[in-house]
């Protein structure tokens, strides 16, 4: 497999009996026979002797002492799966460990290894089809990072850059039951991947806004207040960078809360940053007049809904109860990041109220959404062939209606938020 994203496809590349005769190409998911991760190569007998192969065993010792796992890619991960010679006399040894950017254990790893016989290449895998070389990785501040999407710097971590990262995580993961992804605009004819992006990093300054308004501040309506403003402008900012369509009016919201939370709390902890960000919410917004409309509003007065506020006043249940639990067991069966935070978004939508959905498709689109997301966990989720089925099912019966789960995916963005701050580390 090669780190791209194709509709529908698997992207793989196909290797020549030379280094320069590479050749990229997609298969269809149903037409691959067998899928053989790098972990499973461990402990393969290699098919001839070559110095790569003979630092093998060293370097998974040594990854192994510092509580990582480090398997062959590259050159010697095919040759060990095919059979056929693709290392020649001068090739490094490629390898792969999946692990935070901020590990400690990877510095020691790398001094482990320094000084093998072979030049061993180390790509440290950190979710979702990030990746970064190691040395990049040990160097400290901007970071370099593959991505399916290209090469992408990741500024150093902080809590308003965990929020903007979150919020580009969850545009581009794919794929999303009739959401904006890498194939397109799902249900929506007003906005676009690009658009979520642009959106995206024009928030940082209102994240970082939020951040500093709460650092040292009591939760008091002074602070509820100042809040608000700053997320006003950050609407502004928003609707400047999208041409005027609303691409993150909700998640405006739920991230500004939960940064202002951390910020005010200090804590890594997902339930004590929800708990502050409900105090703050529950609090009058003295800097308006009235309460503002808005397709959101309106569904909540229409259906008799709690929707964003009430989340957020409720301490975020959806993210501390549903998301986040579902996101680390999808990890601990040892699904892939974005299988796990697919599943995520669906254990959100089973319960969730969603005034998106209900505003655009009514309480018809919300039961179809429901009932379609709880199909594709109880298929085994959209890791599973069955689950994908239910996926694209559930895709379909939105799309009909013109419908798509757009408070489930703010919702999925803060859990992604409260993740990274939990885990000190980029989503």
């Amino acid at each position: 497999m090669r780190r791209a994203y194709i509709a529908e496809d698997v992207p793989i590349g196909i290797r020549g009996e030379h280094r320069g005769q590479r050749f990229a190409a997609s298969v269809a998911a149903a037409e691959i026979d067998r899928v053989v991760p790098p972990e499973r190569l461990r402990n393969v007998v290699p098919p001839r002797e070559h110095r790569a192969f003979a630092a093998l065993p060293a370097v998974i010792g040594a990854a192994g002492a510092h509580g990582l796992c480090a398997a062959p890619i590259g050159a010697a991960g095919y040759e060990l799966v095919t059979g056929v010679p693709a290392l020649h006399e001068q090739s490094d040894l490629d390898v792969i460990v999946r692990a935070a950017s901020g590990d400690g254990a990877l510095h020691s790893f790398a001094c482990a290894i320094a000084n093998l016989p072979v030049r061993v290449d180390v790509e440290v895998a950190f979710g979702d089809g990030y990746a970064a070389a190691l040395d990049e990785t040990l160097r400290g501040g901007a970071l370099m990072v593959k991505t399916p999407g290209g090469p992408r710097i990741l500024p150093p971590f902080s809590p308003p850059q965990a929020a903007v990262q979150a919020l580009i995580a969850e545009a581009e993961l794919t794929p999303k039951p009739a959401l904006v992804d890498r194939r397109g605009s799902g249900a929506h004819d007003d906005l676009t991947l690009d658009l979520l992006l642009r959106s995206a990093r024009a928030l940082e300054h209102t994240f970082v806004a939020a951040d500093l308004a709460a650092r040292s501040s009591a939760i008091d309506r002074a602070l509820r207040t100042r809040l608000g403003a700053i997320g006003r402008t950050g609407e502004t900012h928003m609707l400047a960078a999208t041409g005027g369509a609303n691409a993150h009016r909700g998640a405006i919201w739920a991230l500004g809360l939960l940064v202002a939370g951390h910020a005010h709390t200090g804590s890594r902890d997902p339930a004590a940053i929800a708990r502050a960000a409900a105090q703050i919410a529950a609090l009058p917004d003295e800097g308006v007049a009235a309460v503002r409309s808005s397709n959101g509003a309106r569904a909540r007065a229409r259906y008799g809904v709690g929707g964003a506020a009430g989340e957020a006043q409720a301490g975020f249940p959806h993210v501390v109860h549903h998301a986040l639990p579902a996101l680390r067991a999808a990890r601990e069966r040892g699904a892939s990041e974005a299988v796990a935070r697919i599943d995520a978004l669906l254990e959100v939508m089973t319960t969730l109220e969603d005034t998106c959905l209900l505003h655009r498709g009514g309480e018809e689109a919300l039961r179809v959404a429901q009932a379609g997301a709880g199909a594709v966990l109880a298929a085994g989720g959209c890791g599973t062939a069955a689950g994908r089925r239910a996926c694209n099912e559930l895709e379909r019966a939105l799309l009909a209606r013109r419908a798509s789960p757009g408070g489930a995916a703010d919702l999925l963005a803060a859990a992604l938020f409260l993740d990274s701050i939990e885990r000190g580390t980029w989503v």
